[in-house]
């Protein structure tokens, strides 16, 4: 639909309802954050985490599940928006590969049977609002997640999929490294490889984190399979955004697909291509865990129609 044009007559007075109710869902979810947020203000100061990064964060999860009530949306969009202070410190404040161990170590200490013990010797006091605080919104994260019955179960599945998130992450700082040192250095990454290490996006782990809160058995059941579908997801996801942010990512030192030897057609024939894909899995998860499917299937949706026309950051 052209931007400014009337839609076609359907039914729009239940087509307005239904958009007002999850317009009220992500108010609901917006407030929630920026209550979160004030908890770790040093963390989440940086400019580019202005309302309005707060409010597309919360219309994302709204839209992509606006059958939730805000408590139930709770850690899905808190998870996104520790994505958003985990990209923020690893992509962009991280200096040396030391800075980027030590926001991980901090991360995965909340792995350990304990689950809740930082160990702030690990960095400086100066490093205290980056690693430290990072991992110390992660635990408070970490221990909302703990209050679902299921959590104890699929503690390992979390704990797999942060770890892989946290490799991913450092995995791109060091392709990022060298690719603003020497555009030709060895090791840099092909079009595939980056595709492959989309786990540094980090929506699958928000799935994950939002599956064991809200799950049922049925879910349960059936989380290697949705796992496996949001991956694909997650490379949807990683290459729209790319297309959205390619001169952001230029002034801010980013790397992205377009800077690896691909143009557009070709990022968008690869997104067609996995799309595909990902609709294909979801046919028979629509059937065992349609709640589920759907919420899949309406991130990409939503992300197709949002990155078409902006992204999420504020500006430095």
């Amino acid at each position: 639909m052209t931007a400014g044009a009337a839609p076609a007559v359907e039914d729009e007075f239940q087509r307005a309802l239904e958009s007002g109710r999850t317009a009220a869902l992500a108010a609901d979810c917006q407030r929630d954050l920026q209550e979160w947020a004030a908890s770790f203000p040093v963390l989440f100061s940086a400019r580019p985490f202005d309302a309005r990064l707060f409010s597309t964060v919360a219309l994302a999860n709204a839209f992509g599940a606006p059958w939730e009530s805000p408590d139930r949306l709770r850690i899905a969009a808190r998870a996104s928006l520790w994505v958003f202070a985990a990209d923020w410190v690893v992509d962009y404040m991280a200096r040396t590969r030391a800075d980027v161990e030590r926001a991980t170590r901090e991360c995965l200490t909340l792995l350990e049977p304990e689950g809740t013990n930082l160990n702030p010797g690990l960095v400086s006091a100066d490093d205290e609002t980056a690693a430290v605080g990072l991992a110390r919104c992660l635990s408070d994260l970490q221990a909302d997640l703990a209050t679902s019955p299921a959590f104890g179960a699929h503690r390992e599945l979390w704990g797999g999929q942060l770890r892989r998130y946290l490799e991913a992450m450092a995995r791109e700082w060091e392709w990022k490294a060298a690719f603003t040192a020497d555009r030709k250095a060895p090791g840099l990454p092909d079009f595939d490889e980056y595709v492959a290490n989309a786990d540094n996006f980090g929506s699958s782990l928000v799935n994950i984190a939002h599956w064991i809160f809200t799950g049922d058995e049925r879910t349960f059941a059936h989380l290697d399979d949705l796992g496996k579908v949001s991956a694909g997801v997650q490379r949807v996801l990683r290459l729209l955004n790319d297309l959205a942010t390619y001169e952001r990512d230029l002034t801010w030192g980013d790397l992205n697909s377009l800077m690896l030897g691909v143009d557009r057609p070709a990022v968008m024939e690869r997104i067609t291509e996995i799309v595909g894909e990902c609709r294909e899995q979801l046919v028979p998860l629509k059937e065992t865990c349609p709640v589920e499917a759907a919420y899949l299937e309406r991130q990409i949706a939503y992300s197709t129609g949002f990155y078409g026309v902006t992204d999420y950051w504020g500006s430095l």
